[in-house]
Order: structure tokens, then C-alpha cells, then sequence
């Protein structure tokens, strides 16, 4: 950042009196500006056995498969969030079910939300920022063409919590490919370079 957005004048960079840590500050009308992590917010969309995924069609990861996620916008909550997703994403209306996973990336500064979700019937299709969506059954999961390790993470917590019949929602600190505790390391080798 180089010029206030309030009043245009040159930032600096500097520690406001009373904070802990620099931030750009404009000597000329006196704002702090503040940058904070961004929030996904998304969900596991779920019919019978199967979970729908989409394969992006923008960047970061054009052509990986993800669940429909994305930024949250100003007033909104966390649940119209995810329901926006999912219907930008993938055309699905979905019944927000309980919050699942919550992980904090401080290495991009973002916090993705991720709610277990029930789509309302088996209607779905692309939407702009998809380039297919595809509803999976557990074995069917390309885990190798996964676009993120939030997704992964999701979607290996959500089958074995299934299996076991209870669904505990984690809170966790998620580093590049990470393995999940407890679980064997499915990334494919060309992904942890």
C-alpha cells in the first residue's frame, strides 16, 4: 500500500501509538490501516452417500475439484455465505447443517469455515466459476486432483466421521500440506514440492 485510501496522501509504515505490530499509517488525516485475514466460507453439500464437488474454472487451481467456497462479502453471515457459494458455484440450493471445520492459514492470512450442508433435491449444474460439478461417493473422490488442503482435510474428516456415526467439529491450524493427525497422507508427491 502506498497511498491512503481515505484521503490519498503517501502511508508510512509504522507501529500506531499502542498497537504491537506495523501497520501503514497516513500522517496526513491520521487513519490506521488495518489488514486483517480474509474469510472462505463454504460447505460439504451432501445427498444420500454422495458429497458434490466442482472443478474450478478460475485460478489459483483451474481444473482441480473443490467444494464450493469462496469469500465472504460485507454483511452477510457465515451460513448466507455458505449457501451463496454453493448456489455461485454449482446451481445448489443447500440446507446449512451444523459448522464443521474451521482453519486458520496465518502463512496466506485466511480462515476458512466450512458447514456440512444437505442439498434440497439432486438439482445442480456449473456455475460461472465451475468448469463441472460431480457428485462423488466416497471412493470415488479424486484425491489427487484435490484443489486445496482445506478441502482435503474437509472431505477425509467428513468420511471418517461419517463412518463412525458422530461428526466433531475441528478447529486447526492448516500449514501447505500438512498431514491430516491420525490419517494417512494422501497428497500425491508432485503436490508437496
Amino acid at each position: 500500500m502506498k497511498y491512503c485510501c481515505q484521503c490519498g496522501s503517501p502511508v508510512r509504515i509504522g507501529v500506531p501509538l499502542g498497537d504491537d505490530r506495523s501497520r501503514h499509517i497516513c500522517d496526513a488525516c491520521g487513519v490506521v490501516h488495518y489488514h486483517n485475514p480474509k474469510v472462505i466460507v463454504g460447505c460439504i453439500p451432501v445427498w444420500g452417500d454422495k458429497v458434490l464437488l466442482c472443478r474450478r474454472a478460475i485460478e489459483p487451481r483451474v481444473g482441480f475439484w473443490t467444494l464450493p467456497a469462496g469469500f465472504m462479502e460485507l454483511g452477510e453471515n457465515l451460513q448466507t455465505a455458505a449457501s451463496r457459494e454453493a448456489m455461485e458455484e454449482a446451481n445448489v440450493k443447500v440446507e446449512i447443517d451444523s459448522l464443521y471445520n474451521l482453519f486458520s492459514l496465518p502463512h496466506i492470512s485466511q480462515v476458512y469455515v466450512f458447514f456440512r450442508a444437505r442439498m434440497v433435491n439432486e438439482s445442480f449444474s456449473p456455475g460461472y466459476e465451475s468448469l463441472e460439478t460431480r457428485l462423488f461417493e466416497h471412493g470415488d473422490i479424486p484425491w489427487d486432483e484435490l484443489a486445496f488442503e482445506t478441502v482435503r482435510r474437509s472431505l477425509a474428516y467428513f468420511f471418517a466421521d461419517r463412518e463412525k456415526g458422530r461428526f466433531v467439529m475441528r478447529m486447526e491450524d492448516v500449514e501447505p500440506f500438512d498431514p491430516i493427525p491420525g490419517q494417512p497422507d494422501i497428497m500425491p508427491a508432485r503436490a508437496k514440492k
